[in-house]
């Protein structure tokens, strides 16, 4: 086979060589629209189809049951489905972290953009999981110096979304200034150390989140961000996921 691909290879370049006079005058193409009007291949669908029905088994699997709809523009500050993606990333993969640094997670921050759907009521399968996060991007915890942390802070009340955030407890005052900060329960120190788990592409700089390049201490879980939710859908039965007081702003 390869040596007739370099014998024709060869004649057609001898072609061209003895006349450079021929030109290129037109083309055509046919349009072959996609339809129901498309005649299936029989030998074609006997090999596809074993395929087809047992991905759709797969991704049909019943794995939880939420008791409402949930969107992810719910909320100024925190969504019930934005919290619900931050606080399965923080239980899930803290256990992870320590057994292999010794070290905690102390925070989670993910990125409203990532949240791809919404979850839906009533049964929710694997299908929901790849709506939700149809991307590969996997957690990855990194080191922030408090200063930094404060930094991120002063992003999330600039940008106006309800990023999704775990660990992390903020108060804005009705001027937009911070009342409170915390992480853990207690007030950032800006020398300590912390650990924050979030997604790759946020990492390098995704949505603008510069302040993660100033870190240069990287652990890369590998863990993707959908198998965390396969996970967490199976373990929770029922998912009722709420609101709540994380990210808060004052009236007055």
């Amino acid at each position: 086979m390869m040596n007739k691909l370099v014998l024709i290879i060869g004649f057609i370049s001898l072609v061209l060589s003895c006349d450079n006079s021929k030109k290129l005058v037109t083309t055509g193409g046919q349009n072959i629209s996609i339809n129901k009007d498309l005649q299936a291949v029989k030998e074609i669908d006997d090999i596809i189809t074993p395929y087809k029905e047992n991905l759709d088994k797969t991704m049909n699997e019943v794995l939880s049951f939420s008791m409402d709809t949930y969107s992810k523009n719910d909320g100024d500050y925190n969504t019930a489905v934005g919290n619900l993606m931050a606080d399965a990333v923080f239980e899930l993969t803290s256990p992870l972290f320590k057994s292999r640094t010794g070290k905690n997670i102390d925070m989670v921050l993910l990125n409203h953009g990532g949240i791809r759907s919404n979850l839906p009521k009533g049964n929710i399968t694997t299908k929901t999981a790849y709506s939700l996060m149809p991307f590969e991007n996997s957690v990855v915890v990194t080191a922030l110096k408090g200063s930094v942390i404060l930094e991120m802070t002063n992003y999330l009340k600039s940008f106006k979304k309800a990023h999704p955030i775990s660990g992390l407890e903020l108060v804005l005052n009705a001027d937009n200034s911070y009342r409170k900060i915390l992480v853990g329960g207690k007030s950032v120190d800006s020398e300590k150390t912390y650990y924050v788990a979030t997604n790759d592409y946020l990492y390098k700089g995704g949505d603008r989140m510069d302040f993660f390049k100033k870190s240069d201490t990287l652990y890369d879980l590998n863990y993707k961000i959908r198998n965390v939710l396969l996970d967490y859908f199976s373990k929770n039965d029922t998912l009722n996921p709420t609101t709540d007081r994380r990210f808060i702003k004052l009236n007055k």
